[in-house]
């Protein structure tokens, strides 16, 4: 199996939903089944089916997670000399050349990926534009709008 890049953050917060599912969620699916059977004939009980509904997914995802963290490569960039370069895991700011903004995004997983909170996946196009590139680094990265010229003004290994 392939390996899944996260921050130890993101690690983190997929170990505390897993628990969740697990300790919370999931015996409380198990008391709505319960629930759910007392009230008679399980073809046309639509508590039943949506009971076993959600602990479908549940499972699903209790899978989901563990498969991810059995084969997380968790990269904590604090622990690295910042050379300047920009790695999975760094904090980048970039300035648009044509428009002097000025945008910081956090390089992550894929689960990790949030862009309301400048969370952006390695695997997507700002990303894969800048990884690679050192600090003062004019680079060209494709959006819908065309290609822009971006600045890296400043690489932080937080």
């Amino acid at each position: 199996m392939s390996q899944y890049p996260m921050t130890a953050r993101g690690a983190e917060l997929l170990r505390k939903e897993l628990n969740e599912l697990k300790t919370v969620t999931r015996p409380r699916i198990i008391n709505s089944i319960a629930e759910a059977r007392e009230h008679g004939d399980l073809k046309e009980n639509a508590e039943y089916h949506a009971a076993r509904e959600e602990q479908s997914f549940c499972e699903g995802r209790i899978q989901d997670i563990e498969g991810k963290l059995s084969n997380a490569q968790i990269i904590d960039v604090t622990k690295m000399d910042n050379t300047g370069k920009v790695i999975f895991g760094t904090t980048v700011t970039i300035m648009n050349l044509e428009t002097d903004a000025e945008t910081t995004y956090r390089i992550v997983g894929d689960d990790e990926a949030d862009i309301k909170n400048n969370l952006i996946s390695v695997n997507s196009p700002i990303a894969r534009g800048l990884i690679g590139k050192e600090l003062d680094d004019v680079v060209n990265i494709q959006t819908p709008a065309g290609t822009v010229e971006f600045e890296i003004t400043e690489v932080e290994y937080i």
